[in-house]
C-alpha cells in the first residue's frame, strides 16, 4: 500500500504541475488571440494610409488584400480557438481527476484504498493533460501582410504583399575565432536587394551543441550590420563555446533566424587562491594587493637578506620534497587551503587551477603604486618561505621599482638582468609540451624573456607582491602574434632548467 500511495503522489503531483502548465498555456492563448486582433488591426491601419494615398490606383487591389488578412485572421482565431477548446477540456478533466485523486488518497482501509488507487492510477494516466501540446499552432504574427508603396505607379499594377527575408546561412567556413575576438561571416541563399540589414545575436554557453533551456543566458543583440561579416572584440572568453545566429531584415519585417552555429573559445579560466596567500595579501577575485596591516601576529621568519638584489629582504628556500598530488589543468582547486599559507617574505598567491598540457596565456598589470612584483610559474611544492624564481621549480619575471628600476629574469636562485624598458603589463605564455614559457610586454606585444625545459610536473600560474597591487586577466586566449612567433625559438634545447634567452624581435602586430 506505502509504494502504491508513493506512485500515485507522485502522479498527483506531476498531474497537478500539467494543471499549472495548461493554466499558464491557456493565458498564453488568450493573450496570442489579443495580439492577432490588435496586430492585424495595425497592419488595417498602415494598409489603410498607403491606399488612401494611393487610392487612384489600387481601389480594385484593397479589397482582394483586405480580404485576404481577413482569412488569415479567421483561420489563426479559428485555430486558436480550437486548441483553446481542447486546452480546456484538459483542464476540466485534471481538475475532476485531482479532487478523486485527492478523495481515494484518504481512504484507510487498505483494500479499498488498492483498489481504487489502481482504479485511478489508470485514469490519471491516460488523461488527455498529459498528450495535449502546449505550443500555439498559430503564430500572431501578420506582419507578413504588410506592403510596400514605395515603387514607381506603373509598378503598382503588380503589388503584392512584401515577402519576409529568406533566413541567412551562416559560413562556418570564414568564422574566425582569435585573439577574443570572434568572426562571423554569413550569406543569403539568394540575392534580395530589399535586405536592409542584419541583426546578429550571440551567446556564451558550455555547450557544444543545441542551446539548453535551463541556466540559458539571454542573446546579446548586434543591431543594424550593413555588411555580410562583423566582428565581435573585447571578448572574455569565461565560456567554452559561443553561438551566434543571423536575421535578415527589410523596411518593414525580419525574416527567421539563421541555424544557430557554435564556435569554441578555447581560454585558460582560473582565479587567485586566496586559502593559501601571505596574511599580508589582500585577495579580491583576480586582484592581488599587498596589506602591510594584514600580517600582524603571525610568527616572523627569519633569514638571509639577497644583498644586491634592490627588493625588499627575502629568505633562502626552504624546499619541500615530492611533487604535489595530480590535478587536471581545467579543474579548479578542489582542496582549497590544504596547504600552508605562504609566509615570512614570500608576499605569493597562486592561481587555483593547474596546467598539465596545451597553450595558454595570461596578463599582469601592476598598479602605478607598485614597488616591487613578480610574474610567474611554479610547480605545487613551492614551500611557504619560498619566492618565485628562487628554486628549481618555478620561473618568473621580476620588476623591482624601489630605489631603482629594473627588469629580470629568474630560474633555480639564478637573475638575469634584462636591458629593457619597465612595463606595467606582462603577458605568459605557456606551452606546457613544448617547454616553452614567455613573457611579453603586453602593451607592444615584445618578447622580453623565454625559458626553455621540460616541465615534469603540473605548473600553477605565480605572483609576488610588495607595496601595490597586481590585476590579473584571464578567459584570454593565446594572442595570434605570440603563436606566430614562439616558433622562432623551438631551436633552443635544455637538459637542465638554466636560464635561456631569446633575441628580441621588434613585432609589427597589434594586440587584441
Amino acid at each position: 500500500m506505502g509504494e502504491q500511495r508513493e506512485d500515485l503522489q507522485r502522479i498527483v503531483s506531476t498531474l497537478a504541475n500539467k494543471k499549472d502548465e495548461i493554466v499558464n498555456f491557456i493565458d498564453i492563448l488568450k493573450q496570442t488571440i489579443r495580439n492577432v486582433q490588435v496586430n492585424s488591426s495595425n497592419v488595417f491601419r498602415e494598409l489603410d494610409k498607403e491606399f488612401d494615398a494611393l487610392h487612384s490606383v489600387l481601389d480594385e487591389m484593397k479589397e482582394s488584400m483586405a480580404n485576404t488578412i481577413q482569412q488569415e485572421r479567421t483561420e489563426k482565431i479559428q485555430a486558436l480557438n480550437n486548441q483553446l477548446g481542447q486546452c480546456s477540456s484538459a483542464l476540466e478533466s485534471s481538475e475532476e481527476l485531482l479532487e478523486c485523486a485527492t478523495t481515494i488518497l484518504n481512504i484507510k482501509n487498505p483494500m479499498e484504498f488498492s483498489k481504487a488507487a489502481r482504479q485511478i492510477k489508470d485514469r490519471i494516466t491516460a488523461c488527455p493533460a498529459f498528450r495535449i501540446c502546449l505550443k500555439p499552432t498559430i503564430s500572431d504574427n501578420m506582419s507578413h501582410l504588410m506592403v510596400d508603396f514605395t515603387l514607381e505607379r506603373h509598378v503598382l499594377q503588380a503589388l503584392k504583399f512584401l515577402p519576409v527575408p529568406k533566413v541567412p546561412e551562416i559560413n562556418t567556413a570564414a568564422c574566425l575565432v582569435a585573439d577574443n575576438c570572434v568572426t562571423v561571416a554569413w550569406k543569403m541563399p539568394e540575392e534580395d536587394s530589399r535586405v536592409d540589414h542584419f541583426v546578429l545575436e550571440y551567446k556564451k554557453t558550455d555547450y557544444d551543441g543545441l542551446a539548453r533551456v535551463k541556466d540559458e543566458q539571454p542573446w546579446e543583440v548586434i543591431d543594424y550590420v550593413k555588411d555580410y561579416v562583423y566582428t565581435l572584440s573585447g571578448l572574455k572568453f569565461d565560456k567554452k563555446y559561443m553561438t551566434v545566429r543571423v536575421q535578415a531584415c527589410n523596411k518593414a519585417l525580419a525574416g527567421d533566424y539563421s541555424d544557430p552555429v557554435t564556435l569554441e573559445t578555447k581560454a585558460f579560466v582560473f582565479g587567485l587562491d586566496d586559502t593559501s596567500s601571505h596574511l599580508n595579501l589582500k585577495v579580491e577575485e583576480n586582484y592581488v594587493e599587498w596589506d602591510p596591516t594584514g600580517g600582524k601576529g603571525q610568527e616572523k621568519a627569519k633569514g638571509k637578506e639577497n644583498k644586491g638584489s634592490g627588493q625588499y629582504p627575502v629568505l633562502k628556500s626552504n624546499k619541500r620534497s615530492g611533487a604535489s598530488p595530480k590535478r587536471t589543468s581545467a579543474s579548479r582547486s578542489a582542496a582549497k587551503g590544504c596547504r600552508d599559507r605562504f609566509t615570512g617574505e614570500s608576499y605569493t598567491v597562486l592561481g587555483d587551477t593547474a596546467i598539465e598540457s596545451g597553450e595558454h596565456y595570461w596578463e599582469a598589470t601592476a598598479q602605478k603604486d607598485c614597488k616591487s612584483y613578480s610574474v610567474g610559474v611554479t610547480y605545487r611544492n613551492l614551500g611557504k618561505f619560498d619566492q618565485l624564481g628562487k628554486t628549481n621549480s618555478s620561473w618568473c619575471i621580476h620588476i623591482n621599482n624601489w630605489l631603482q628600476s629594473t627588469l629580470s629574469a629568474k630560474h633555480n636562485n639564478k637573475s638575469k638582468t634584462l636591458d629593457l624598458p619597465i612595463t606595467d603589463r606582462i603577458g605568459v605564455y605557456c606551452n606546457f609540451d613544448g617547454g616553452q614559457l614567455m613573457f611579453y610586454n603586453a602593451n607592444s606585444m615584445e618578447l622580453l624573456y623565454a625559458f626553455k625545459t621540460k616541465f615534469t610536473q603540473p605548473l600553477l600560474p605565480g605572483f609576488m607582491v610588495w607595496c601595490g597591487g597586481l590585476s590579473v586577466s584571464t578567459c584570454l586566449q593565446v594572442p595570434s602574434v605570440v603563436k606566430a612567433f614562439q616558433k622562432s625559438v623551438n631551436g633552443l634545447n635544455s637538459s637542465t632548467c638554466s636560464l635561456y634567452s631569446v633575441p628580441v624581435m621588434p613585432i609589427e602586430s597589434s594586440h587584441c
